[in-house]
């Protein structure tokens, strides 16, 4: 199939409703994860092109957005969605190295996290350069955290102070600290 994956602008806005409910039915059919989210912060991501959307024509496949927290020191990945219709083809892959490239593009200077419980998106999350990390690694903004609590399991996070869930905190470095690393292991291994 041949999807279009497109940083997202106000052409997308009739998309806003449709995104919502693919969030809030596959956040049900796991059972855990995905953070239910209203038109209008959609339309927000949407409008300042912090979000991406894949469509097949003019169907809606999938989403994902972007949020900085921590005076833009960390820019997390979130809602990826892919409609049942368009799952095991890759789809989601493919956003989420789209949005990963949008996140590193526009703050290059912070860390990139997500938090997941889906083993697929651990798998994705790790080919882009992502890292396992505890929940002290990432964003401490109370803001992020109150995203949760659509969650079932917010109960599990709060009683461990948020320092552990059912979820999977993972971490990629900045595009800077990438860019330093690929210098230093150049110089490495030149001999320099």
């Amino acid at each position: 199939m041949n999807f279009s994956i497109q940083v997202t602008g106000k052409q997308h806005f009739k998309y806003a409703k449709d995104v919502c409910d693919l969030i809030k039915e596959s956040a049900k059919i796991r059972g855990t994860g995905i953070a239910e989210r209203e038109p209008g912060y959609i339309l927000q991501k949407m409008g300042n092109g912090n979000a991406v959307i894949a469509l097949l024509g003019e169907e809606l496949a999938g989403f994902c957005y972007i949020e900085t927290w921590s005076h833009e020191k960390h820019v997390v990945n979130s809602g990826l969605v892919v409609a049942p219709q368009f799952r095991k083809m890759g789809l989601a892959k493919a956003i989420k190295k789209t949005i990963f490239q949008l996140a590193r593009g526009k703050y290059p200077n912070a860390h990139v996290f997500g938090i997941t419980t889906s083993l697929a998106v651990m798998k994705i999350n790790s080919g882009l350069g992502y890292q396992p990390v505890t929940f002290s690694e990432l964003t401490q903004d109370k803001a992020f955290w109150e995203g949760c609590k659509s969650c079932p399991n917010y109960d599990i996070l709060q009683r461990n102070e948020r320092k552990m869930c059912l979820c999977t905190g993972m971490l990629a470095p900045s595009k800077m600290e990438a860019k330093e690393a690929r210098k230093m292991k150049s110089v490495v291994s030149s001999g320099q």
